[in-house]
């Protein structure tokens, strides 16, 4: 099973007005299938010009590694040296730090992730909490 196109477009519209809520930067937000393949991706006007990266390497390093990019931030703080070599296995496209987040089913089934990237990382995190909420889904963020 993986996200749908309708499901990953709930979750972006409703991460954005979370961040419009909240009073954030501008946000880019990537959703991407169980398999890490994009699904949709938007980027709010005024966004800087990596943020779309950023979001994508944070939905990226969750699929990959299966786990919130929370829980990789305070892996790389205890083994740097590994999280190194992953992002050297994965091209460079792996950003471990908050905002970052696996899209489960309600019966805990992995859907794919969420990266958003604009604000600080604890609030990009916090957007993608809300928007994965919003469609009906479970959000995990360690």
């Amino acid at each position: 099973m993986t996200i749908l196109l309708a499901q990953a477009k709930n979750i972006i519209e409703a991460s954005l007005a979370k961040g419009r809520d909240l009073g954030l930067k501008p946000l880019s937000v990537v959703v991407l299938d169980d398999r890490a393949s994009l699904v949709a991706c938007m980027s709010e006007d005024g966004v800087s010009q990596m943020r779309a990266k950023i979001a994508h390497g944070k939905a990226n390093a969750a699929i990959a590694l299966g786990m919130g990019t929370r829980a990789l931030m305070n892996r790389a703080e205890q083994q740097a040296y590994f999280i190194q070599a992953m992002n050297g296995l994965a091209g460079g496209d792996m950003v471990p730090v908050p905002g970052g987040v696996l899209i489960r089913d309600p019966s805990g089934a992995l859907l794919g992730s969420v990266g958003i990237s604009g604000d600080t990382s604890d609030n990009d995190e916090a957007a993608a909490v809300a928007g994965i909420a919003a469609a009906a889904l479970s959000a995990e963020t360690g």
